[in-house]
This record gives C-alpha cells, structure tokens and sequence, in this order.
C-alpha cells in the first residue's frame, strides 16, 4: 500500500506528461504538476509551520512561478523529477539500513521449552528467567542463556560477525537470534526478548543511525540559512535582470538536497555496515572521532593477552626427570591449593595428558609456595627458599626475565625442575598492533602489572610505548596527557578499573561485548566479538565513513556552482537543472551505499603451542 501511495502519483504523472508531449495538449502538463506538486506542497507548509524554510518550498515557488508565465512544461518537469528523486532517495536510504532490519528479522518468534520434561513449542514472549529451552540440529535459539546439557556449532554471525561456527558445551553461554548448525542443546534462559543481547544490539543500532555527526549537525545549520539566501539571491537576480524565469532556474538548482542527504546516508551506511560485521558504533559523532585516531592506549591482561595464566614452560634440572613426571607432581600437589595459579598448573597438566593425584591436604606457605604429600612422597612447589637443597635461582630468574612466574618443583628434598606460568598474549595481538601501526596509529599500553611483565609482552608484541605498574588514576593521566599534545585518543580497557580512563579518551572500546549490555550500551565502540585484529577494521571503516562524507559534500556544492555558472552562462532551464540536481543527489547515495559492501575477511586465530620451547639459556 505504501509504495502504491509513494509511486501511484508520479507513474501517473509521467504518463500524463508523455501524453501531453504526444498530443499537444498543455492542460494534462498542469494536471501533472498539480499531481506531484500538492505533495511538495503540504511538505513546505508543514516546514513554514514551524518557522522552517525547506527545500520543498523552493521547488512550489518555481513551478508556481512557471505555471504564471506559461512554461506548463518546465512546472510539470521540476515537480515530476524532484518527486521521482525523493522517492528515490527513501528508497534506497532505506536500503542502508538493511542491517537493522537484518537484526529484527533474526529475533526468532517461537521457542521449544521443556514442561514437565515434556517438550511444548510456545511463543517467545511466554518464556520467562530459569526456563530450559530445548534446541536442535538447525533450529534458531531463542533466548540468551547458558548449556545445561549438550554441545554443538553455533552460528553467532548477527551477533558477534564471527563467521566460523562456535563450539558450545555445557556452562557455555549462548545468544537469542543466533543458529544450532550441529549438536543438540538445553539451555537454561537467562535474558528474553526485550533484554537479550539481540534486542540491545538493535536498539543501539536504531540510535546510531539517527544520531548526528558534528559536520551533519553543521550542515543543517547551514542549510538553515542557506535556503532563504538562495530566495533571497534568486529574487535580487530576477529584479536585476527582470528576467522572471531565471530567478525561477536559480531556485531550482539552488536546492541544497544533495548537500543536505550527503551526511545522513553516509553515516548509516558506515553504522550499518560495522554492524553486520560484529562492530556497533554509538553514533555519528563517536564515527566522526574514530576517523581521526592516531593513538590507542590500550590495557594488557584480558585485551593483548588472554586474562587466563596458563602453564608455559617446564625445565628438568635433575637427571633420571622428564616433563611429565615433573608436572605429574605439581599438578598434584596444586590440587590442594586455592592459589589462582594452580588451576593454570592443573590445566597445563590435563592439557598435556598427565594423570594426576588428587591430594586431601596440603601445607601452603605464605609467600614461598605449597606442600602436600603425593603418592606417598613429599612434594614442594615454590621458591628457592622453600627448597630443602637451596638449588640455584638462575633458571627461575631467567623464567622470571622472559615474564613467566616461575617456581621450583622438590620430590622428596630434591629440586627436580622449574616451571613457568604465564597470561599469554593473544593469538590476533601482534597481527592487530601491527596493522594498526600500518594505519599510522600508535599502540600504548597501560598495565598495572610489573615492568618486567610489562615489557616482555611489548616486546613479543612491537609495541614501543609501555607504561607499567599504574593505578586506575594513573591511566586517567596517561590520556589526558596525550591529549594535551594534540593526540586523539582511543582507549581499550577491561570497562572496569579502566572506566575513567575510557570515559575522558575521546573514543572508548569495549571488547567481547557480546553478552554483555552494559559494555553496548556505555562504549563509544563496542566489538561485539572477542577479537583484537577487529578495531583496525573499525578505525578503516570509521575513516571510510569520514571520506565518504567528504567526497559527497564536494559533489553536492560542485554541482551547484556548475549549475549556477550554466544558468548565466545560457543553456541551463528549470527541467534541465532539477534533473541535474536530482541527478547528484542520486549519485551521492550510490557513493554513500559503496560503504555496505563487505570489505572485511577475518583470519583464522592460531592458537598457541600448550607449551613454549624452554630458553636455551635456561638448559
């Protein structure tokens, strides 16, 4: 109905005017331009309502005009052609916000909930916090929640644009809108329709796309002003020159609607088009910002490495030992601990397939490590001075140097080996830095952890600039103090005890925002995927927007100016100006939707080794 409303009208009046060529009959010419015209015309008076001089209101005083002087022709042509162009210009503005209605269509309307262990297909919005959804090979899942049993492939390109299914298990958290490829899932809801990530993320796009940049903010006030100027100027043209049809020509090419739409379609194609690949933009101004980054301060544990320590390196020193009997007995003895790094231990142990001994008591010593007695045999994990034969702390300090924390491993008072555990640094880190460093933008990182630590994994990384052992205001000052050289910064931090500092840098990103609201709805840029090597991709398409916007600004005045020179230059008419002027404002929008083209190709993660080759240093 709607587009039998929008089209119906100008069909007609292009049949109208075609006849009218065709038989010579000027009357048909002013029913065509009553026909698009009355439209426009309710438009400019709703705009002089409320005190506002549109576009619209140029084009009614121009056919107007030509109708007074008899130009049937040219009042039916500028009515018709600036009717087909604001048809035009919805239909394909509303082109570039497929992604949004691509994240609508992927909320899914029915759910399979178990009901006294029975299986009852049920609308989503009867399900409520605590219900077990059951979902199957191909089925779409309805609700955010967790595994309570089963695994498989799931599908979560609307949500995080990862393109590769990932692999869900039980404890394994899973997002409504997303799709089981394989497997067969219980999931135990815990957010549901209006609250689950799916609904966040499409809120936040809604409001991204009518947000405005700085230069659209501009330019509306420009064009405030701008439109009565060209009546005014069009007006002195016609008295100077008494030449009624060129004031009228100089009101229709006047018309800033290239100019005007320039701005809006590029800012929601780029925000359309960050996310679909898994990257949400706040709005047009944060896009306008990312576009001019030349610094990122970014945090160390949990964005360039994993935030998980886990078992790195494992060095006999005792004749007759191998790894694994080395980390059979650490492992063992660990289990008996509650220190955050024997898990990393235990881990690196199952990882490595070592069986080991669950022991019912150990001795923790504060500071230096633990004992516990392993398969009838007395085992200590810790520093040199927990060690019955003081062995040399030369391979510990080495481990130490490279920014693993190292502990000696004794059987029975005897030192048999040294291990090492480490955060590891993310598998897309380096390949991240580094394009960034590509694009021209420096990598800082901030970390509150030991300088030592710090610069081992600047080091493995490239990155140049590291400051170490900060607090939270420490952070705060880092920012401010790259700004007062000029520098627009970008921060990515953990959102928590960096929220000061994402606050004041002029762009925040948050990472892995999927699952969680809070981090969409408060960073300036969210990466809804856990992945690093995605902001360059981000900063690319921000910059992208920026020149779109100026590319499509230069057409629109361009044209103008050439249209202007053309009128007093002879040869220029109101028809031939309004198809001119149409023209360009269709053509910014084609530059404007090259930005939904798919231009990004994420790379495979290559995971780490389980274990890193020991220094030969340290043999």
């Amino acid at each position: 109905m709607n587009t039998l409303r929008t089209w119906g009208p100008i069909g007609l009046a292009g049949l109208l005017i075609a006849i009218s060529f065709a038989a010579d009959t000027p009357w048909l010419m002013i029913v065509a331009a009553a026909i698009t015209g009355w439209p426009i015309a309710v438009s400019a008076i709703e705009a002089l309502k409320v005190k506002m001089v549109s576009i619209d209101l140029l084009v009614v005083v121009a056919a107007v005009g030509a109708m007074f002087i008899a130009n049937y022709w040219e009042s039916a042509a500028v009515t018709f052609l600036f009717a087909l162009g604001k048809a035009l210009e919805r239909a394909t503005l509303s082109r570039t916000r497929a992604a949004l209605s691509d994240l609508v269509a992927a909320a899914p309307d029915q759910a399979t909930v178990l009901r006294d262990g029975e299986p009852v297909t049920v609308e989503t919005w009867e399900l409520e916090p605590g219900d077990v959804v059951l979902v199957r090979n191909g089925e779409q899942i309805p609700v955010d929640g967790r595994v309570i049993t089963g695994q498989g492939g799931v599908d979560e390109a609307t949500i995080t644009g990862e393109s590769m299914p990932a692999e869900k298990h039980d404890g394994s958290q899973v997002f409504a809108g997303t799709w089981l490829r394989s497997g067969l899932l219980r999931v135990e809801a815990e957010r549901i329709g209006a609250d689950s990530t799916l609904a966040t993320i499409i809120h936040r796009v809604e409001e991204a796309q009518d947000d405005k940049a700085k230069t659209q903010t501009f330019m509306e006030k420009f064009s405030k002003y701008y439109t009565p100027g060209i009546i005014v100027g069009a007006l002195l043209a016609g008295l100077i020159t008494r030449d009624l049809e060129l004031a009228l020509t100089l009101l229709v090419i006047g018309c800033p609607g290239a100019l005007v739409i320039s701005i809006p379609v590029s800012i929601v194609a780029g925000i359309g088009r960050s996310a679909k690949d898994g990257i949400l933009i706040k709005g047009g101004e944060y896009l306008e910002s990312a576009a001019r980054v030349d610094t990122l301060v970014v945090d160390k544990t949990g964005t360039l490495t994993s935030g998980n320590p886990v078992l790195t390196d494992v060095l006999p020193l005792a004749a007759g030992w191998d790894e694994r009997e080395i980390v059979r007995f650490a492992a063992s003895a660990e289990t008996g601990s509650e220190h955050p790094l024997a898990e990393a231990i235990i881990a690196g142990a199952a990882a490595r397939g070592v069986d080991i001994v669950h022991v019912d008591h150990a001795d923790p010593v504060t500071g230096k490590g633990i004992r516990a007695v392993v398969s009838g045999q007395m085992v200590t994990v810790g520093t040199a001075d927990l060690m019955d034969d003081s062995p040399d702390p030369a391979p510990l300090l080495a481990l130490n140097e490279r920014g693993r924390t190292a502990m000696f491993v004794g059987v029975d008072g005897r030192t048999v080996g040294v291990i090492g555990v480490a955060d590891t640094v993310r598998p897309e880190a380096k390949r991240a830095v580094a394009a960034l460093a590509a694009r021209g933008i420096e990598v800082v990182m901030a970390t509150g952890d030991a300088k030592r630590v710090a610069a081992n994994v600047g080091a493995e990384l490239g990155i140049a600039q590291v400051r170490a052992e900060l607090l939270p205001e420490d952070k705060l000052e880092l920012v401010r103090e790259l700004q007062s050289q000029g520098r627009t910064v970008a921060m990515l931090g953990d959102g928590v005890n960096d929220t000061p500092a994402l606050a004041l840098a002029d762009v925040g990103v948050a990472m892995g925002a999927a699952g969680s609201p809070a981090a969409i709805e408060t960073a300036d840029i969210a990466l809804m995927a856990d992945r690093l090597d995605r902001l360059p991709h981000a900063l690319d398409l921000a910059r992208r927007t920026v020149r779109t916007m100026r590319v499509n600004i230069t057409i629109a005045l361009v044209t103008v100016a050439l249209l202007v020179a053309g009128v007093f230059a002879g040869g220029v008419t109101m028809a031939l100006g309004m198809l001119v002027h149409e023209a360009s404002v269709l053509v910014v929008i084609a530059i404007a939707m090259l930005l939904l083209r798919p231009t990004y190709r994420e790379e495979p993660l290559v995971r780490p080794a389980e274990t890193a080759d020991p220094d030969p240093a340290l043999a």
